[in-house]
């Protein structure tokens, strides 16, 4: 690999801002408000089932990073990336330092949640339910993109402990077991490629027009876990309410079921809902017949933890499954405890009607 280092540094972060973003409205607002250029998305193999809609930072009339370029990208199941892109240092050591500036620094957090928060200004008619506090993820992506100097494995032989050094975000080197760590977890297509992701960030090694891909896909896991974490959080929220609902003790409840009612409607609720908003999340992205992609994905989920937040969900709404058919049950009980004790209310009326002459 050449002394002089060739690519870029890319902070993502992630914001979730409302429960879905009507991104044709985006597109007829940001077309008639102000000059905002939309960009495309780079042709690849991946495909969204809803392309979210990409705007050129610079194009809104808001303040960045004096060294740093900016996009915005707008997902229609509520989510809002901000990316602050900025060149590459031209050697090791400038690229390790940058690096832990980058994974430390507050300004750099600052001003991308500025930018999200004047893009929805400007948007506010198109997002469904905003939230005032955001839950975010961020994440980094270093790109070297003079690909065709080395290979991949020779990469790794002569640089993977800066590798991993810049990745873990330490100054000094790393153990050769942390750096065996973090390096065993990568995947190449052609010799000449490099994907290494970690929790946190991530170094692709390759041309300009491929990486773009892997960024990309990079950016969707990242917006995957950021809306599983907040139906984890969500379902968190609404299951302790719900078990608070069932244990509410009130005359004439215990009979008439009503607190069983409220809680099957509920929980009814809560269960199509977050089904309906996980099937929009995971079914937003293709893979088009790539299965090279596809294993780039599955790797990346697995540094994430996106399996496991999925399985909380998932139990979660198991949980609220169960609990939606135990109050159906108690509903049902309670009405024919009610109803049984009613006919023999009545039975011992007529009795005492018959006894004392009223009714013969």
């Amino acid at each position: 690999m050449p002394d002089t280092l060739s690519g870029t540094a890319t902070a993502f972060f992630l914001y979730d801002v409302g429960d879905a973003i009507d991104l044709a409205r985006v597109r007829t607002v940001l077309e008639t408000t102000g000059p905002a250029r939309l960009t495309k998305i780079p042709a690849s193999n991946i495909q969204y089932q809803q392309p979210p809609v990409v705007i050129d930072g610079a194009t809104l009339d808001t303040p960045t990073l004096d060294d740093a370029s900016c996009r915005i990208k707008a997902f229609d199941y509520g989510v809002v990336s901000v990316a602050l892109t900025r060149p590459l240092p031209d050697n090791w050591p400038a690229l390790i330092a940058e690096g832990r500036a980058l994974h430390e620094s507050a300004t750099t957090a600052t001003t991308a949640e500025g930018l999200c928060r004047s893009f929805l200004t400007r948007v506010a008619p198109a997002v469904a339910k905003p939230r005032t506090t955001f839950l975010f993820e961020d994440y980094l992506i270093f790109t070297i993109t003079d690909a065709s100097a080395v290979s991949a494995e020779e990469l790794i032989a002569r640089h993977g402990d800066k590798i991993a050094q810049l990745l873990r975000a330490e100054q000094a080197p790393l153990s050769p077991q942390e750096r065996d760590e973090v390096l065993r977890h990568r995947i190449s297509y052609l010799a000449s490629d490099l994907v290494v992701p970690t929790w946190n960030a991530a170094f692709i090694y390759d041309t300009e027009a491929d990486a773009q891909g892997t960024v990309e896909l990079l950016e969707y896991a990242n917006s995957q876990l950021l809306q599983f974490r907040y139906y984890d959080q969500l379902l968190d929220t609404e299951l302790a309410r719900i078990y608070a609902q069932l244990q509410a003790r009130g005359w004439g409840r215990p009979w008439l079921g009503r607190r069983y009612t409220r809680a099957a409607h509920n929980v009814h609720s809560l269960f199509i809902d977050v089904n309906e908003l996980t099937d929009k999340t995971e079914n937003a992205l293709k893979f088009a017949g790539d299965v090279y992609f596809a294993r780039v994905f599955a790797l990346a989920g697995a540094r994430l933890g996106l399996d496991q937040w999925k399985a909380n969900v998932r139990e979660k709404l198991q949980t609220l499954d169960d609990i939606y058919r135990f109050a159906v049950e108690q509903t049902s009980m309670a009405r024919g405890e009610f109803l049984e004790f009613t006919i023999v209310a009545i039975l011992v009326l007529e009795l005492v009607l018959f006894f004392t002459g009223i009714m013969k």
